[in-house]
């Protein structure tokens, strides 16, 4: 069953290639959504797939690429929301 989570991700996670290293992960685990850099230096976004999918990714953006230093990750449930593909904004 399809699910969408909303995610904010804080820390050394700008300038890294977070967006691009979390649009990869979500394709390769068949998701679909958004992320996108915040004012605040962290990065946000939602995924729509699989539970099982979802759960990968959270698990990813707890430390998201090499050169990043995930610090906190906010993950919340939320209303699904249908996207055509998997989009850096």
């Amino acid at each position: 069953m399809e699910q969408t989570c909303s995610f904010k991700v804080s820390g050394m996670v700008q300038g890294v290639f977070f967006r691009q290293s979390t649009r990869q992960q979500a394709m390769l685990y068949g998701l679909t959504g958004w992320v996108r850099n915040r004012s605040d230096g962290s990065v946000e976004g939602q995924a729509t797939g699989d539970a099982a999918m979802l759960a990968a990714l959270r698990e990813w953006l707890g430390r998201g690429p090499e050169t990043a230093v995930v610090q906190g990750l906010e993950w919340e449930p939320t209303d699904l929301c249908r996207f055509d593909d998997f989009q850096i904004r």
